[in-house]
């Protein structure tokens, strides 16, 4: 599928937080006020998708981050990314469930890599719930087992993608 890949804006929050809410449990789900804080504070890597009408269909975003694993702090509070920080966290993948099974996530995926190397990081690290674990693994991406993260009270696991 064709897609277009830009920097979230603030007018496109709406539309986000219906990709994030269908995407994602009550728990998991980030707030409004989270994801507003996200795209105003590190728009350099909240990157949306978009068809060639102008349709956003999905996004990915996270910040820079000093550590290998996420920690459940990053979910609750928003800083802005920082130029030595190695690693590129993603906190939010979500596409919109009527363009689902297009390829999209891992475009997403592919776009943010990039991103995130040319920012210099090393690799790119989020959590997932098992049953996702292979979706990342065909993306590159290395399990590297449980997270210590009680985030929404499950089970999630660690993946890094290498991108030195």
């Amino acid at each position: 599928m064709e897609l277009h890949f830009e920097s979230a804006q603030m007018d496109e929050l709406q539309q986000i937080m219906l990709i994030e809410h269908a995407g994602f449990s009550e728990e998991e789900a980030a707030t409004r006020t989270a994801m507003r804080d996200r795209i105003k504070l590190y728009p350099e890597t909240f990157v949306v998708a978009k068809v060639p009408t102008g349709q956003l269909v999905g996004y990915v975003v996270g910040p820079a981050f000093d550590q290998r694993y996420l920690t459940d702090d990053l979910y609750a509070q928003s800083h802005p990314n920082h130029p030595e920080d190695p690693y590129q966290t993603v906190l939010s993948l979500a596409v919109d469930p009527d363009f689902l099974h297009h390829g999209i996530a891992s475009q997403l995926l592919t776009k943010f890599a990039k991103v995130a190397k040319a920012q210099g990081r090393s690799a790119v690290t989020l959590t997932c719930l098992e049953a996702l674990v292979s979706f990342y693994e065909n993306n590159g991406y290395k399990n590297e087992g449980v997270s210590t993260s009680s985030h929404a009270d499950e089970t999630w696991y660690n993946m890094v993608l290498p991108l030195t």
